[in-house]
C-alpha cells in the first residue's frame, strides 16, 4: 500500500529568517526612520507581537513580513491576521499568528473532500496530519492534484510519500 500525509507546517527557522529580514529591511527605510517598531517572535506559540506609531505603518510593516515569509518559502495563508490591530497609548499593537499543524475541523474537511472526490483511496487523521493510504501512486498524485484546488485557505504540505 502507497501512503503519503497532509500536513500544514511552518519552519520555525525560516519564519525567525522573515522576521530578522523584515527588522532589518524595516530599521534601514526612510518612511520608518526614528519611528518606534517592535517585532517580536514568540517560537513556542507561534506568534508575532507588532507595535507601530500608526494604522498606515502597520499595514506597509504586515505586507514586508508576509512578502519575506514567502521568500523564505511561507505561505501568506499561514499568517492569521483576524485579531484586529489595539490603541495601546500612542502605540498600536497587533498580535499575528502563524498557523502550525491541521486543526481538527480542518482535518475532517480534507478527509471529506477526499472521499467526495472518488478516488480509490483511504484518509485517516492522525494527530495534526491527514494520511492517505491507496493501492497506486497515481491515485496518490490525483489526491495531490485535488487538493491544490479545493480552497481552503490554509497552507498544505505533502510528506512521507511511500510506495
Amino acid at each position: 500500500m502507497a501512503s503519503f500525509d497532509i500536513v500544514s507546517k511552518v519552519d520555525v527557522q525560516a519564519l525567525d529568517n522573515a522576521v530578522n529580514v523584515t527588522t532589518k529591511e524595516i530599521g534601514n527605510r526612510f518612511d520608518f526612520k526614528g519611528n518606534h517598531i517592535v517585532i517580536d517572535l514568540n517560537r513556542k506559540e507561534f506568534k508575532i507581537n507588532i507595535e507601530v506609531e500608526d494604522e498606515m505603518k502597520m499595514r506597509q510593516l504586515i505586507d514586508v513580513l508576509i512578502s519575506r515569509a514567502h521568500k523564505q518559502g511561507i505561505a501568506p495563508q499561514a499568517f492569521d491576521q483576524s485579531k484586529e490591530p489595539y490603541q495601546s497609548g500612542k502605540l498600536i499593537k497587533q498580535e499575528i499568528s502563524v498557523r502550525n499543524g491541521l486543526k481538527q475541523e480542518d482535518a475532517k474537511k480534507i478527509v471529506k473532500l477526499i472521499k467526495e472526490s472518488g478516488l480509490k483511496v483511504q484518509a485517516s487523521i492522525n494527530d495534526d496530519l491527514v494520511r492517505v493510504t491507496g493501492k497506486k501512486i497515481d491515485d496518490l498524485q490525483e489526491v495531490i492534484q485535488a487538493s491544490k484546488g479545493w480552497g481552503l485557505e490554509i497552507p498544505l504540505q505533502y510528506e512521507n510519500m511511500r510506495s
